[in-house]
């Protein structure tokens, strides 16, 4: 614009150049093709089981994939993928915990004394840590990261959208009459930062009852409605399935197989 004077911390204007001031480097050892951003607008739908789900799915189709647990006050990410060690600081910068089957893994719980030690920070600071795990951790070469953010519009999800140059996003949603209002939050949020929403996935949609084999929808349903009203795909719906919660409990969430997950990963290698 004519009027601007180059400083976009006083500015109200959401123009590219303010976008792009906003962006922070990531860490000159880290080479990041696509950067994912798991999103939902509230908390409790699943949002670290599909970003453990889409970046396990992505690694056995070969991919190199790394998870930015985001989610700070409520990290979950380490505990699905048994991940015990802490974060090493080197001169480099911070090395990513890295899985059995290869995927590098960045959370606050790897940089706590104990694991169930709380994270009592306010805003801001929550904010710098998510900028951290993007500046300051060597990601090495990556064809994804996946940013499990945690619920809601506020600090953190803003963080991520404004200071990492998010590809795409993909929104996580449960069954229920709320399902129209949350996907809406999320979706619009996306849109005003001008990130692409690849589709919905919804969580906890249907349980598979071992006796008769016949599909119970427990909390109802919704998304195929939304998602048609937004514009955008119903990915997939995930099943209430007491093996996986098995898996996540014992870390070993890269074991489970899950059929539904190749319309993202098709949705990801098409944006």
């Amino acid at each position: 614009m004519s009027e601007c004077n180059g400083n976009c911390s006083s500015c109200s204007q959401n123009c590219q150049s303010k976008e792009q001031n906003l962006k922070e480097n990531a860490n000159i050892n880290s080479n990041i093709k696509n950067v994912i951003a798991v999103i939902s607008g509230k908390g409790g739908v699943g949002k670290s089981t599909v970003s453990s789900l889409v970046a396990s799915a992505l690694n056995k189709k070969g991919y190199s994939v790394g998870i930015l647990d985001a989610d700070i006050t409520g990290p979950s990410i380490p505990k699905s993928f048994g991940i015990k060690a802490r974060a090493m600081q080197t001169e480099l910068g911070i090395m990513p915990a890295v899985t059995d089957s290869g995927i590098k893994i960045m959370s606050v719980n790897m940089m706590l004394q104990n694991a169930d030690d709380p994270v009592i920070w306010r805003g801001p600071v929550i904010a710098g840590a998510v900028k951290q795990f993007w500046t300051d951790v060597c990601w090495g070469d990556l064809d994804y990261l996946i940013i499990d953010c945690p619920p809601g519009t506020g600090d953190v999800p803003l963080t991520v959208f404004q200071s990492i140059p998010v590809d795409s996003a993909i929104i996580v949603t449960s069954p229920q009459d709320l399902v129209s209002l949350i996907v809406k939050k999320a979706y619009n949020m996306a849109k005003l930062m001008n990130i692409k929403v690849l589709g919905i996935v919804e969580n906890m949609s249907y349980f598979v009852c071992p006796d008769c084999g016949k599909r119970h929808r427990i909390f109802g349903g919704g998304s195929e409605s939304i998602a048609d009203e937004l514009g955008i795909p119903l990915l997939c719906s995930l099943p209430i399935d007491p093996s996986f919660t098995a898996m996540v409990d014992s870390g070993m969430v890269y074991r489970y197989d899950s059929p539904d997950m190749e319309k993202v990963v098709s949705a990801l290698e098409g944006k």
